[in-house]
C-alpha cells in the first residue's frame, strides 16, 4: 500500500549550502522530519552548483518520512549569473540592469526546458526573453561594452 502524504513542502535553497537555520529548519521541522537528513541528501545533490538557489519539493509522509525534488534554478538567478548583476533593475522601462547575448538565453532555456510548460526551444527562449525583459535586462546579438564614464566639472 502507497504511503499516506501528510504535506507537501516547497523551499529555495542554496545549493550546496542548506542548513537546519530557518527556512529549512522551521518548515521540515513542523512536519517532525529528519532535518540533518535532508540537509546532509540536499547538500550531496547540489554539489557543485553552488551560488545558486533551487528549488526543492518536499514531500512528507504520515510515518515522517520525506522524498524530495530538486528543480533547476529559477530563470531570474540564471539571468543574473549570466550578466554578472547581483539584482535586477527597479524600474525595467526606464534603466537597463545588463545585457545576454542570444546564445546564453538559449543556454538558460535549455537548463529551464524540463520545468517549463514548452517542448520547444524556441518558445522556451521565449520565455527566458519575458523574463530578462520585465527585469531591466536586454537581449543581444553581440555584447557591447560601455564606454567608461567621463567626471565632467
Amino acid at each position: 500500500m502507497a504511503k499516506k502524504i501528510k504535506a507537501v513542502i516547497k523551499l529555495y535553497c542554496l545549493a550546496g549550502q542548506a542548513t537546519p537555520a530557518p527556512p529549512v529548519g522551521p518548515a521540515l521541522g513542523q512536519h517532525g522530519l529528519n532535518i540533518m537528513q535532508f540537509c546532509k541528501t540536499f547538500n550531496e545533490r547540489t554539489k557543485g552548483k553552488e551560488a545558486l538557489t533551487m528549488p526543492v519539493i518536499i514531500t512528507a509522509y504520515e510515518d515522517r518520512s520525506f522524498t524530495f525534488i530538486i528543480k533547476s534554478p529559477p530563470s531570474s538567478v540564471l539571468l543574473k549569473k549570466a550578466c554578472g548583476i547581483a539584482k535586477a533593475s527597479g524600474d525595467p522601462k526606464k534603466e537597463s540592469a545588463g545585457q545576454v547575448t542570444r546564445k546564453e538565453v538559449e543556454e538558460i532555456a535549455k537548463i529551464k526546458m524540463p520545468d517549463l510548460n514548452t517542448a520547444s526551444l524556441d518558445k522556451a527562449c521565449k520565455i527566458v526573453e519575458g523574463t530578462a525583459r520585465s527585469m531591466g535586462i536586454e537581449v543581444v546579438e553581440k555584447k557591447t561594452v560601455a564606454p567608461p564614464k567621463e567626471d565632467v566639472e
